[in-house]
């Protein structure tokens, strides 16, 4: 009795878990075709996202091009030591995350709100219209954007100096000279450009909204700023949250076009408008130094993902339903 126990024992050890390789080929064989068909798309993920990744190794190289990468010489880090050992180094990051902050904050809050006003339009056509009067800026390029806000900024023949202001009896302003108008130009500028492919995505989560929700709520009485405290915005707080949490993933980034292009790199404007993007592109074309460029696309990149993570993290612990993962 004793003995068969062991043998039966040995046998329930010897079998294959689920989660065992035979039974990953087993689903394998079975899904082949599946696999398949997501071959090619993971074979260009493949050579797009993962094998790139090896460049990582020059921002902690001193990169000798006579050498190659593999044969350059380790400094450590030698290169994120420079990247914020220098004067501006307080400045770019504070302003990089300054403005982001104040995008965020900006594209969710006022996005948000056309969004629901939109939705309450009674005429659709309407609606529509200024949807897509909105959503036209989002595919203009910077460089068009840029030209655009010279039009109003320029100091000869912008239009605030040249018929705006002379009306006012206002001097004209050097807008390109004074740092001091750009931390409220440039958020300006985002928004009018952005808000539209916002206000889209908030507008496709309230209409996927169930009408029954404010149907009850009508016959219970409720007004329409109530209906939409109590069942618009708690209904899209997973959309809001999705698309922050995607924002704040890039917190350490910054729009290049908008900061370089906008400004028309005015050295004048660099306490408000040099962010860690500008200021690395402007070091590499005069020190053509590629490890230190590296170094600051690699700290972007761990910071934004430690980022995501603690802020997932967060909304986890407060809403387990709305995180992101």
């Amino acid at each position: 009795m004793g003995n068969s126990t062991i043998v039966s024992s040995r046998r329930r050890h010897n079998l294959k878990t689920p989660g065992s390789t035979p039974a990953f080929f087993k689903m394998v064989r079975k899904y082949w075709f599946f696999y398949i068909m997501m071959l090619p798309a993971s074979i260009i993920l493949l050579i797009n996202n993962y094998i790139p990744m090896f460049g990582v190794i020059i921002a902690f190289k001193n990169i000798n091009y006579s050498k190659g990468i593999l044969a350059s010489p380790w400094i450590g880090l030698q290169n994120f030591k420079f990247l914020f050992s220098t004067e501006s180094a307080w400045i770019i990051t504070r302003n990089t995350i300054g403005y982001n902050v104040v995008f965020i904050i900006m594209n969710l809050v006022i996005a948000v709100s056309f969004a629901i006003m939109f939705n309450e339009m009674r005429s659709r056509l309407l609606s529509k219209f200024h949807q897509s009067t909105m959503f036209l800026p989002f595919f203009l390029s910077m460089i068009v954007v840029s030209y655009l806000v010279f039009a109003f900024l320029g100091q000869d023949h912008g239009f605030l100096n040249t018929v705006v202001f002379p009306k006012l009896g206002i001097e004209p302003v050097e807008w390109y000279s004074d740092p001091k108008y750009w931390p409220f130009i440039l958020p300006i500028v985002n928004i009018w450009k952005n808000i539209g492919y916002f206000t889209v995505i908030y507008m496709a989560a309230i209409i996927g909204i169930d009408n029954e929700y404010y149907e009850a709520a009508l016959m219970d009485g409720a007004s329409k700023w109530q209906q939409v405290k109590k069942i618009t915005i708690p209904l899209i707080v997973p959309v809001m949250i999705v698309m922050t949490l995607l924002q704040i993933g890039r917190i350490f980034y910054a729009d290049f076009g908008l900061f370089f292009q906008v400004t028309r790199n005015a050295g004048a404007l660099y306490p408000a408008t040099q962010v860690i993007d500008t200021y690395v592109y402007q070091t590499f074309l005069s020190m053509g130094d590629v490890g230190m460029s590296s170094a600051a696309g690699l700290f972007q990149s761990v910071v934004g993902f430690i980022l995501v993570l603690g802020s997932n993290l967060i909304v986890r612990r407060v809403s387990k339903d709305n995180a992101l993962f």
